[in-house]
């Protein structure tokens, strides 16, 4: 009799053993133990905080670095999001440019806080020393020295030469065409964060360059323009042809008023359209006011 209640209560514990193993092999359950691979490990992951003082909550310190030319002239502090093709359209360079000024050997690392370079550095003025001439110690005779000034005053004055022509142009006096056929869809309008227009179209249509220019961007590297063109003009303009289907163009290409850029597309856009936007230094202005009346 004891050896039978014995078999049953081994046999008893031996299925509760079976049912426990059978449950945690169940998938989607989970033993109660710590997911070591997802922990959060607070000496090295989290920020460094600030103490909280009076109850205000805590605020992370930043780990930027502090670049001792953040803020001087022609130099731009690097933020947050930031990427040197963003940097290149905000300051009408070329981000190659703007990475051989500052000697980057990686163009995609960049740190927050980093100040760089974003006119080309100014080349060093070599003034020359002036030779003075050399001034006799003999003194004139009292005759010689009064008729020197009248000499010099009954010589006939020379005739100054012919000015040459001004030449009254400016790096402001681009004429620029228009960069597609279609209807405008939205204008430019600063207050709205609107940089340029938006001109419609299908598939396919023609994308064309504005002014003579250099590509100094064709590729699809930054956020919210899809694949993107950027041409330098001048010193002053560069323009921007954004959401292509088809880039036809390379950087450092050369090309000309009306030439076949691009064709329309919807990359990185709501519908088909060309973002197309003018910048005058790197700041955007209404492209509106540069392109002839339709």
């Amino acid at each position: 009799m004891v050896k039978s209640l014995l078999r049953g209560g081994a046999t008893v514990v031996a299925i509760g053993l079976l049912g426990l193993a059978a449950c945690s092999s169940k998938p989607g359950l989970r033993a109660p133990v710590e997911d070591i691979g997802h922990t959060m490990h607070p000496a090295s992951t989290r920020a460094t905080e600030v103490p909280k003082a009076n109850g205000a909550p805590t605020t992370p310190v930043s780990t930027a670095i502090v670049d001792p030319n953040s803020g001087k002239p022609g130099y731009y502090t690097v933020k947050q999001g930031d990427t040197l093709i963003k940097i290149g359209l905000e300051s009408g360079q070329s981000y190659r440019e703007i990475a051989r000024w500052n000697a980057l050997e990686n163009p995609n690392r960049i740190e927050i806080g980093q100040a760089l370079r974003v006119v080309p550095p100014e080349e060093a003025v070599v003034v020359k020393p002036v030779t003075s001439a050399k001034v006799s110690s003999t003194a004139l005779p009292p005759a010689s020295a009064a008729s020197a000034p009248a000499k010099a005053a009954s010589a006939p004055a020379s005739s100054p030469a012919p000015a040459a022509p001004v030449n009254t142009a400016t790096e402001d006096d681009i004429a620029f065409a228009w960069p597609a056929k279609g209807e405008i869809l939205d204008g430019f309008d600063e207050s709205k964060n609107r940089k340029g227009l938006d001109i419609g179209g299908s598939n396919g249509d023609a994308v064309l360059a504005a002014a003579d220019g250099k590509v100094v961007y064709a590729d699809a590297g930054l956020r919210g323009y899809g694949k993107l063109i950027i041409i330098k003009h001048n010193s002053q303009f560069l323009t921007a042809y954004a959401h292509n289907q088809t880039i036809l163009v390379k950087e450092d290409q050369v090309v000309k008023k009306g030439q076949k850029i691009a064709e329309m597309g919807n990359t990185d856009a709501d519908r088909t359209k060309l973002h197309f936007e003018v910048r005058k230094q790197g700041k955007p202005v209404d492209p509106s006011k540069y392109l002839p009346a339709r």
